[in-house]
């Protein structure tokens, strides 16, 4: 991988040119750069900003993370997805005022202990925030370095991420560590783009490129295809009792864990009034959904419901409008429904 040797100096003064104004760059501290790369995971930069702001005005500090009740995180978090994140963050910030005194720590070795951060996130926050040589290896560095070296070995495998992590130390600028991190992965997010159509004539390592010499661009990065993912059929429940609608919490546990949820189960599940104990004089079909989760992807069709009394099981809670909007988070997953619930609740 000679060809990384040479990367440093066209990569940082296109990244100094070229980057893109962001406000975790503007002002590089620990707390900010970490949230932000939390945020960024399986992200676009485009959804993360307001949701970046906003994370900073309520929570500014770790100690206010620390703080926060998990509804109100939760409530912040609604609809970036991936909700553990947040508890992870969250989990990480008390480990951060506990065994640190709530000082960010400034080694990669326990910036990599804290809960939720990986080697990538690891190698980005001690880079950027504290100067340190760690290369920060992602989805698009691993896609970056593939074409410039001209390398065929799958980039979805251990062997492969290590390797290019490897090639990286050996070529990432004592001087500007943050800097040529930040520049690769804006590389490959503006410039070097996955599905064979990057725009090599912006570049600033054209002229490094294998892949472009010899016709490969297509071809690389290699990248095992995934495995197709299950599809589950649910019927999602819309009960509703006066201005409120009726939602439940999710388990601790899996799959959206703690988050809040209008009632649904498994299609070919039967006997919910019984289960549930609601009583409902009639159930009309009220809309069809679809949710793309990482290895699992729902088929919802929505049935609404006025129920006769406002009773509900234990643990389950009457919502109006102003509590959905304040105080109850709803992950995305139920976001066709949301208009229909929104137009419910406004007759009252």
């Amino acid at each position: 991988m000679d060809e990384l040797r040479c990367l440093p100096v066209p990569l940082l003064e296109w990244y100094r040119e070229n980057a893109r104004v962001l406000p975790w760059r503007s002002d590089p501290t620990p707390y900010h750069v970490w949230v932000s790369e939390i945020m960024l995971q399986q992200t676009r930069v485009a959804a993360v900003l307001d949701y970046y702001r906003r994370f900073m005005e309520a929570v500014p500090t770790v100690a206010c993370l620390a703080a926060l009740p998990q509804d109100e995180l939760m409530k912040l978090w609604q609809g970036l997805g991936y909700y553990s994140r947040a508890r992870n963050l969250q989990k990480a910030a008390e480990q951060i005022k506990t065994c640190h005194g709530g000082i960010f720590p400034n080694t990669y070795e326990e910036i990599r202990a804290l809960a939720g951060v990986g080697d990538y996130t690891a190698g980005a926050i001690a880079s950027i925030a504290f100067g340190l040589p760690v290369p920060a290896v992602d989805g698009n560095v691993l896609r970056v370095v593939a074409r410039i070296t001209g390398d065929g070995g799958d980039i979805g495998t251990p062997t492969m991420k290590k390797k290019i992590t490897q090639a990286l130390a050996e070529a990432i600028p004592l001087d500007a560590p943050g800097d040529f991190n930040q520049a690769m992965m804006e590389l490959g997010a503006t410039v070097c783009l996955p599905n064979g159509a990057p725009q090599c004539e912006k570049c600033p390592a054209a002229s490094l490129c294998r892949a472009l010499r010899e016709g490969r661009i297509g071809e690389l990065p290699v990248k095992a295809a995934k495995k197709a993912r299950r599809v589950e059929a649910r019927t999602v429940y819309l009960f509703f009792h006066k201005a409120g609608v009726a939602l439940r919490r999710r388990p601790r546990r899996g799959l959206l864990a703690g988050l809040w949820e209008y009632p649904n189960e498994l299609s070919e599940e039967t006997g919910w009034p019984e289960r549930w104990g609601c009583s409902a004089p009639e159930l009309r079909r009220a809309g069809t959904g679809r949710h793309i989760f990482t290895h699992l992807e729902w088929h919802m069709t929505a049935l609404s419901a006025e129920l006769d009394s406002p009773a509900l099981p234990e643990g389950w809670v009457w919502a109006d409008r102003q509590a959905l909007r304040d105080i109850y988070a709803l992950p995305n997953a139920f976001r066709p429904f949301e208009q229909i619930v929104l137009d419910r609740l406004g007759r009252f």
